[in-house]
């Protein structure tokens, strides 16, 4: 069966609980039996069967809505998944069950949960339809919409203010929605500037930073960041010396350059022709000039990059999605994950496995807990969650690890 049937036979299968539906997630209860002879004592049964179901029905109960984007019109008669479309879906199914999985993982230790699925189509118009749901609107944490668009016509409700929103994929600037309830769990760029300058900043020896550009307007939010980070890191005592890099030419920096400590070189670019061209008049210079090389958090993606060549640029980048996959708690969700889904999990169901974790915990404590994200740190299998609240953007990962080339592979940065 091909990927795409089968995933859509899963999305089907998710239909029921999409329309929406209350799905409370509780303990199961076992029942008590003689080991001797395999029976069941039923005065026993009924007095325990009693006690469990008290206990059950006075735990409190969390709610939590998942707005994801399964796009399940495409189901219908006459209708057919886009590619585009059915990635949508793919990242919605994954996310589902990573989250499910955690909040099945806390519920063993004793939480409850209702949760409620709700596809949002990855429609705009949808997305601001469901703000207006009194489900949604009720529930102790909603989930998604899950990219800009979605995001950005559920939070500009009226009155669509008092419970947290939580942004569960997608790295955009918390600006771009101005929510105080919004919770931002992907670390935005900007936070990718502020770690590769406190990196820079610590190495820099000769108080010059070199960053290398394309041109393109696409590395300006990068470079502002960055920019702004060292001048308050240094108290502008460091200097930011920008080039824009053409056919490889640094003969303009060379004069400014030091053969007795790193000479310090940002290049926040991600187009391929120019980092390659780049990089190796970089590394002709590395012959005579000692370098230190920070990158674009993307170059993590780049299979174009040689390990060899960035070892000897003394290469980093900044990183919010490092999963060790040597690790005994990795060890154990993946195992986990294959016997309850039959799949490999993707990256996206990671991320939602560490969200559930860390947001399902903090309900089942106190939902107060929620007002003081910065008090409540989280080491996950796919990133730390440090929270810092901001005026009109509300709540904001800035955890970033910062990985280098090394044995010709990345490793973080301890």
């Amino acid at each position: 069966m091909s990927g795409n049937k089968w995933l859509l036979i899963l999305v089907v299968a998710l239909a029921a609980a999409c329309s929406p539906k209350t799905r409370p997630v509780s303990k199961g209860t076992t029942k008590p039996t003689d080991k001797t002879t395999g029976t069941t004592d039923k005065s026993v049964k009924d007095k325990k069967d009693e006690k469990n179901n008290k206990k059950v029905s006075d735990k409190k109960v969390s709610n939590i809505a998942l707005i994801l984007p399964f796009g399940l019109d495409h189901l219908n008669p006459g209708a057919n998944y886009s590619a585009a479309g059915l990635k949508k879906a793919s990242i919605a199914l994954d996310y589902y069950r990573g989250f499910k999985l955690a909040l099945d993982s806390l519920t063993g230790e004793g939480a409850n949960y209702r949760v409620q699925l709700f596809d949002s189509k990855d429609e705009p118009s949808q997305s601001h339809s469901l703000a207006l749901n009194p489900q949604i609107k009720n529930s102790d944490l909603i989930v998604g919409p899950v990219f800009p668009d979605g995001m950005k016509a559920f939070t500009t409700v009226p009155g669509n203010n008092k419970k947290l929103i939580l942004s569960p994929l997608s790295p955009s600037a918390p600006t771009t929605y101005n929510a105080e309830n919004l919770i931002t769990v992907i670390p935005p760029l900007e936070y990718h500037a502020l770690r590769a300058a406190e990196f820079a900043v610590d190495k820099s020896k000769t108080k010059k930073i070199f960053v290398l550009t394309s041109g393109f307007s696409a590395e300006l939010p990068y470079i502002r960041y960055f920019k702004k980070a060292v001048d308050s890191l240094s108290k502008k005592k460091i200097k930011v010396v920008q080039l824009t890099v053409t056919r490889g030419n640094l003969k303009p920096i060379v004069a400014q350059m030091t053969k007795f400590d790193r000479n310090v070189m940002v290049i926040p670019s991600t187009n391929q022709s120019f980092l390659k061209i780049t990089l190796y008049s970089l590394d002709t210079l590395a012959k005579r000039y000692p370098m230190t090389l920070i990158g674009h958090p993307n170059w993590e993606k780049f299979s174009f990059l040689k390990s060899d060549q960035m070892q000897r640029l003394n290469a980093y980048i900044t990183s919010a999605d490092r999963v060790n996959y040597r690790s005994q708690a990795t060890i154990t969700f993946m195992r986990n994950y294959r016997r309850a889904y039959r799949a490999e999990p993707s990256e996206y169901a990671i991320k939602a496995f560490d969200e559930g974790m860390y947001f399902g915990q903090l309900l089942a404590d106190d939902n107060d807990k929620l007002k003081s994200l910065d008090d409540n740190e989280f080491r996950g299998l796919h990133n730390s969650f440090d929270f810092i609240y901001k005026k009109d953007q509300g709540w904001v990962n800035k955890h970033v690890n910062l990985l280098r080339y090394e044995n010709f592979e990345l490793k973080q940065v301890e």
